[in-house]
């Protein structure tokens, strides 16, 4: 007869033997479709003709990375650090890639065995039932006490890759994530920059408007001597004033406008409203980019754009969860082991737990099929496959949505740049209208109404051109955003 410790060993060899014979056919294939990247199509060149500082050059890395230093201006450098620094949304955006790399975590945890550990004091009070007469149940007042520990462990062999297609589709989240964060990043630029344009575009249009107050306030002065003087009637006197008024009713609404530009900035800073009013109040001229800007070509905004990148790993994940559904066909072996030991003391648990003729051991593999699960498995399949060609459609849609992007910031920049210097003739134009309206006016040869008009059409005309050039500079940096450019100045390719 052998002895106990042989016989333990001997379970143990056909536990391994059991291993080795079940691990064969493990470096098969995970089955389900393997991943393929798609190749869809792009134009070899934009449809909006390229003029007006735009070449369709190569983009220069270093200034596609940090396009915001083009425009010269070192507090929309400061402001847009800042915002890097403490936008709510960047965090976020930074706390579901590390949800995504634990969720990678449990994915990758399936290819390993668990090991769980139970100890237990169970006691029993043994009872005497009653005899002839008596009115209770008795009780020994002796209690049955045993102790036990065990070590359970478990495998399931991984041989048709479900475990693995499940951490391929865990390291695609992490990626769309990242690529998440990159789109994030470039909005947040662009609303900095953006918002910071329309403080400075509001500051150029009051200054018009304040300016043109002025000397509005002069002419309805004129018109008053005049009317005092006898020299003209009250018409003009009313007629002034009213425009004058008018000028003035428009300075409420943007200063109300340039409050909230400002708090915006605050906001995208991660700080409360309010905060950048300080260092932002005095006026400044809007910043004004460099006359020459290269584009590239479509496909290489496409390789860049994080949104496209980012619908291109999501299809990729999706993709990967077709082939864990699919794993489910299959049989799943389970290697499975139980160790442990009993004893009627404290003591003697001790005692027997450095004995090997103590343990009591228990193991072997087992399969487990779903015979019958009246189609839900193969209707899962097709669940999953209809979500990868939803993601395919996604990727398709955001890739067209890229294109739509770029050419009509590229139509809106080249466009407003010919509106503008439009607008800089015509204001050219109205400021030699009044001055010529005024003097013909003092002189009595024209009517007031003509100097109403030029003044009218002189602000009319300053403001539109400070809202033009306003825009040139805001079409330029949503040029710059629809290229994909800037969220690689503060982020680095993480594992």
């Amino acid at each position: 007869m052998n002895a106990p410790h042989e016989t333990v060993a001997n379970r143990i060899v056909l536990l391994v033997t059991t291993v080795l014979v079940i691990l064969a056919p493990a470096g098969c294939a995970p089955v389900g479709p393997n991943y393929v990247p798609p190749d869809i199509s792009v134009p070899a060149t934009w449809h909006t003709q390229l003029k007006q500082g735009l070449v369709l050059e190569d983009m220069d890395p270093h200034i596609l990375t940090s396009w915001w230093t083009t425009l010269n201006d070192s507090a929309l450098s400061g402001l847009i650090e800042r915002a890097v620094a403490g936008n709510l949304d960047l965090k976020k955006a930074q706390a579901r890639i590390l949800e995504a790399r634990a969720r990678r975590g449990i994915a990758k945890a399936g290819m390993f065995p668990t090991l769980n550990f139970s100890g237990a004091d169970t006691w029993t009070r043994s009872r005497k039932a009653a005899g002839p007469g008596e009115t209770s149940e008795l009780y020994s007042g002796h209690f049955d006490q045993l102790y036990s520990t065990d070590f359970d462990s478990g495998w399931e062999i991984d041989i048709f890759g479900g475990v693995r297609r499940s951490v391929e589709a865990a390291e695609a989240d992490i990626q769309a994530n990242q690529e998440d964060l990159h789109d994030v990043l470039v909005s947040l630029l662009a609303e900095v920059a953006l918002n910071y344009v329309e403080v400075r575009t509001f500051q150029a249009r009051l200054t018009a408007v304040e300016s043109n107050l002025d000397a509005q306030n002069e002419t309805y002065q004129l018109t008053l001597w005049r009317y005092q003087a006898g020299l003209s009637d009250e018409l003009a006197v009313q007629q002034a004033r009213y425009n004058l008024e008018s000028t003035r009713s428009q300075i409420p609404a943007l200063h109300t406008g340039l409050e909230e530009a400002m708090n915006r900035i605050a906001v995208l800073l991660g700080e409360q409203p309010g905060t950048v009013h300080e260092e932002l109040e005095e006026s400044e001229p809007i910043p004004v980019a460099s006359t020459k800007t290269a584009v590239g070509v479509p496909a290489e905004v496409i390789r860049r754009r994080p949104d496209v990148r980012r619908a291109e790993r999501e299809l990729a994940a999706q993709t990967a969860r077709v082939g864990v559904t699919t794993a489910d066909l299959y049989p799943k072996f389970n290697l499975s082991g139980s160790i442990g030991v009993e004893a009627l003391s404290f003591n003697k648990l001790a005692s027997n737990l450095s004995s090997s003729d103590s343990w009591a051991l228990s193991g072997g593999p087992r399969i487990g099929w779903a015979v019958f699960d009246a189609g839900a498995i193969r209707q899962n399949i097709k669940v999953q496959s209809a979500l990868q060609e939803q993601a395919l459609i996604q990727y398709e849609s955001t890739m067209l949505g890229a294109l739509e992007d770029v050419e009509n910031a590229l139509t809106s920049y080249v466009n407003e740049q010919s509106r503008m210097d439009n607008l800089r003739q015509a204001t050219e134009a109205a400021q030699t209208a009044v001055e010529l309206a005024q003097h013909e006016y003092q002189a009595g040869l024209t009517d007031f109404s003509n100097v109403l008009d030029a003044q009218r059409s002189l602000l009319s005309f300053q403001d539109q051109l400070a809202q033009s050039k306003g825009n040139v500079t805001s079409n330029l940096i949503r040029l710059y955003k629809a290229l994909g450019g800037g969220w690689t100045s503060f982020t680095s390719e993480e594992k």
